[in-house]
């Protein structure tokens, strides 16, 4: 009994956030397609790389940071793609500015904004389902509702960003050191 028990709690410990998944496909995806936000991001995944938008007057402004599992990172830099199941998270976070005791201007990203999510579906799982195509699925959580997903279609809310890196798979690889062979 005390083995079992033990077990058990481990096993507990252990386990992945709990949203029901499709098969072992992934934990932030349930039966349906729907995608959930990993909240262990920032501590759980590589940090890929990192994007400034500076310009005041675009709905991008921010910092992008763009984070992955160490698995799928490893299995990109092995192979040159996603593994079926990988994750990215872009975190947008709001840029503050100031000049440092040195008089040098610099610039930081503070609050987080909006996050996106993609989850690489090689086999066409949620076919019908707006939020998936293109080989993932798609995901977008704001700031003041970061557990639901305000993306409607991946098409209308997505792929106006994504187009020019339809040759990488849909992903700026270009900006994320940690997939290079080092």
């Amino acid at each position: 009994m005390k083995t079992t028990l033990t077990r058990a709690l481990l096993a507990s410990a252990l386990a992945l956030p709990l949203v029901a998944t499709a098969g072992d496909f992934s934990p932030y995806v349930d039966a349906k397609g729907g995608i959930s936000r990993p909240t262990d991001f920032r501590t759980g995944f590589v940090h890929l790389g990192s994007y400034a938008v500076l310009d005041e007057k675009s709905a991008a402004r921010g910092l992008h940071d763009v984070y992955t599992e160490k698995a799928s990172a490893e299995h990109y830099r092995k192979t040159g793609q996603f593994p079926d199941g990988a994750t990215l998270v872009k975190e947008i976070r709001k840029l503050e500015t100031s000049a440092m005791t040195t008089g040098d201007p610099v610039v930081w990203g503070s609050d987080a904004a909006v996050w996106f999510v993609m989850v690489k579906d090689a086999k066409g799982r949620f076919a019908g389902n707006p939020l998936w195509g293109d080989g993932w699925g798609w995901a977008l959580f704001k700031a003041d509702a970061p557990a639901t997903n305000a993306a409607v279609s991946y098409e209308a809310d997505c792929m106006g960003c994504h187009v020019p890196a339809a040759k990488t798979d849909r992903v700026f690889v270009q900006g994320y050191p940690t997939l290079k062979p080092h």
